[in-house]
């Protein structure tokens, strides 16, 4: 039977001499949590970890696209749909897309996230040169005027081709390179870093009646299997980023499951991306069904998991997001304040699926 450890994160000033930094970052931790299939599971000292493990949960995360995970880092999303769930047609047009994603790194996203296919629950596949026209104006535009890396949220290798061409420096790929067998040798050859996102199923069934035995578990060993799959085809882990994929294939039990054992994909190594923004989850919790005012719920679920030690968080609100976790450092000490000399902040301007 395998056995899986679940960092007991913390973040306050007070750190005991024998915790352990977890991934470089903010959080520390000197317990762990022992799981194991079919079993209780049990809270036990850190230093009886394997050393294999211990290193995993230990080691720096490498730089992504120029940006140290040394503290919290945001992205923003740019749909340039018609149809996403949250803001779908809003920024669609060209001008729209420009201004709004000037606007996210204004109020401080450290990433632009850019898809032009909607991947909600009953979403339509895109054709690839239609998702193409939607995404390449803007990636190029976005590049060639933002000092922030752009991301292409898609699972087509033509598009990833395209978005990189035009200036991208990052894919986020929501079938964790499981879609079109093509895309793992694109990224490969690009030397970009690949986001690996689980998801059930595909989005027009993936809501299904979602099942799992163990649902932290199953997807912890999903995400192993696709990096395991992605450094087979050339990748190499310093540029892999893993997300449990709230909302995809999974039911609102599951995504709680997920988010209250987040802190166990440590283990794997990489850095940990969270896209739970205005998802349906946090509508049902709330009893807000509009998705645009899920603000409160979008923040609380974002700070819990930076609180847990994950390094990305991507979301639709980023002037709010990124004020939320500035004020999170500061209080918790659980990361630089911005403005300090160790933060390195630069100055700020004045349904499920995505």
């Amino acid at each position: 039977m395998s056995l899986y450890f679940r960092p007991l994160v913390q973040t306050d000033p007070s750190r005991p001499r024998d915790a352990h930094l977890l991934a470089g970052g903010w959080g520390w931790f000197a317990q762990v949590e022992r799981l194991e299939r079919g079993r209780p599971a049990e809270v036990m000292p850190a230093r009886e970890l394997p050393a294999s493990v211990l290193e995993a949960l230990c080691a720096p995360r490498p730089a992504l696209a120029g940006l140290t995970l040394d503290r919290p880092r945001v992205m923003g999303i740019l749909n340039v749909t018609p149809d996403s769930f949250s803001d779908g047609g809003r920024h669609a047009g060209i001008e729209a897309a420009l201004a709004h994603g000037k606007a996210m790194v204004a109020a401080g996203a450290d990433i632009i996230d850019i898809g032009g296919e909607s991947t909600r629950p009953g979403a339509r596949a895109v054709p690839p040169g239609e998702e193409i026209s939607r995404i390449e104006p803007v990636v190029r535009a976005l590049a060639a005027c933002c000092p922030v890396p752009i991301s292409i949220d898609t699972r087509k290798a033509a598009v990833a081709r395209a978005a990189l061409a035009a200036g991208a420096g990052m894919v986020n790929d929501v079938s964790a390179l499981g879609f079109d067998r093509q895309l793992p040798g694109v990224v490969a050859r690009s030397g970009v870093p690949v986001c690996l996102m689980h998801a059930r199923g595909r989005p027009e069934t993936m809501q299904e009646d979602p099942r799992y035995e163990d649902v932290l578990l199953d997807v912890h060993d999903a995400l192993a299997a696709r990096i395991a799959a992605a450094e087979a085809a050339g990748i190499e882990r310093a540029r892999l980023i893993v997300d449990p994929g709230i909302g995809f294939g999974k039911t609102l039990e599951h995504n709680l499951a997920l988010l209250r054992g987040i802190a166990l994909f440590h283990t794997l190594g990489c850095p940990i991306l969270l896209g739970a923004s205005r998802k349906r989850f946090i509508g049902s919790l709330s009893g807000e069904p509009l998705p645009a005012r899920r603000l409160p719920g979008s923040l609380a679920v974002a700070l819990a998991a930076i609180a847990k030690g994950v390094q990305i968080v991507r979301v639709h609100d980023v002037a709010e997001t990124r004020a939320a976790v500035t004020l999170w450092q500061a209080v918790t000490g659980g990361a630089p304040a911005a403005g300090s000399a160790a933060g390195g902040q630069r100055p700020r301007g004045g349904n499920e699926g995505r």
